[in-house]
């Protein structure tokens, strides 16, 4: 016989209560497990799949290990510190930036480029502001992320997590099924899977999205010959999870700066806007389709709010759990919305009652 729902409520409720309270009360500590799981989770369909190949476990998670390991030493030693290089660039650049743009409306519009002009001194300002502050934020977030310790910490528990967890995700889940309630075994099993459909198409999807649209607007605006392609292409790719927001800012942001870099070049600046749209028929045609899928079920304003919510109360490792969190909560309000639709609290009285 079940436990009363009352006591259940409870449960789970204590259950919840202490999870986000470890979350708060660790914080950064459990920073690298959390990123060790998420890589787990992630590649474990190619740990898998390699499995069906005729691998075991060991050497499919051995494999995996060691071309993600090459591809972490290929970054680190080539593309951040381009990305770094460019985005201190870019901070530099946006007083002259303005500058030029300043310039350009004085003589196009000089009406509105008076010496008092609001506008006029709004461009100066927005200049100055994004070199002060863009510094600030650029040096902030090396001086944290590059702390020694922390750095040392997480490149090194990291890969071992993600190693051992990888190795063991299927012991693990078949070990977890072993615990459910068995009363319900079978309905948390079915939420269970909803949950990861969601997860799977949105993060193993639309993180796959992000970095395919990301290389490809950094590569083709490099290869167009504008300057910090690479940092306006990882923008570009980095918000690709919210619909038209990565095109719309990075095409804005790719365009300024060809305007700025190839004003009256109107062949080079036709090329860099026609790179973002290629890149939103790839992204709506071709990947978001066979990556994503037409509905993960996470609707951009919910992940938008979980994103900012969990940002705020638990910091970066609150953003890292935002999203999953956001999926297993969307999929029980699913529920509870079908369980109310299906009730006496809905439906009221049948026909049969009321005659």
């Amino acid at each position: 016989m079940a436990l009363p729902v009352r006591q259940q409520v409870t449960f789970w409720g204590i259950a919840a209560a202490v999870f986000f309270a470890l979350l708060w009360g660790l914080g950064n500590v459990i920073l690298p497990f959390i990123v060790g799981g998420a890589l787990a989770y992630f590649l474990d369909p190619v740990a898998d799949r390699l499995e069906r190949m005729g691998m075991s476990r060991v050497a499919a998670t051995s494999v995996i290990s060691v071309i993600a390991l090459l591809t972490f030493i290929l970054l680190a030693l080539l593309i951040v510190p381009m990305l770094v290089r460019q985005l201190g660039q870019l901070v530099n650049a946006a007083p002259n930036i303005f500058g030029e743009l300043q310039g350009f409306l004085s003589v196009q519009f000089p009406q509105f480029m008076e010496n008092e002009s609001v506008v006029r001194d709004t461009l100066s300002a927005v200049g100055e502001t994004i070199k002060s502050r863009g510094g600030e934020l650029a040096q902030g977030l090396l001086n944290s992320a590059l702390s020694v310790i922390n750095a040392i910490v997480f490149i090194v528990v990291v890969p071992v997590v993600s190693f051992y967890l990888l190795l063991d995700w299927d012991n693990m889940l078949a070990k977890i099924d072993s615990w459910l309630p068995r009363d319900h075994r079978e309905r948390i099993r079915q939420l269970a899977r909803d949950v990861d459909g969601v997860l799977a198409g949105f993060v193993r999807g639309q993180v796959s999205v992000c970095l395919i649209l990301g290389t490809f607007y950094a590569v083709a605006l490099m290869l167009a010959g504008l300057d910090f392609g690479l940092i306006v292409g990882a923008i570009a790719g980095l918000i690709t999870f919210i619909p038209y927001v990565g095109a719309i800012v990075g095409g804005m942001l790719a365009i300024g700066l060809a305007l700025f870099q190839f004003w009256g070049d109107w062949l080079s600046i036709g090329i860099v806007a026609a790179i973002f749209a290629v890149g939103q028929f790839l992204e709506g045609n071709i990947i978001t389709p066979r990556l994503v899928g037409k509905s993960v079920g996470l609707h951009p304003v919910w992940l938008l709010f979980a994103l900012s919510a969990f940002g705020t109360l638990f910091g970066f490792v609150g953003m890292l759990v935002a999203v999953p969190v956001a999926a297993a909560i969307g999929v029980l309000a699913r529920f509870g919305v079908s369980q109310y639709l299906d009730s006496r609290l809905y439906k009221g009285l049948s026909e049969e009652d009321r005659g």
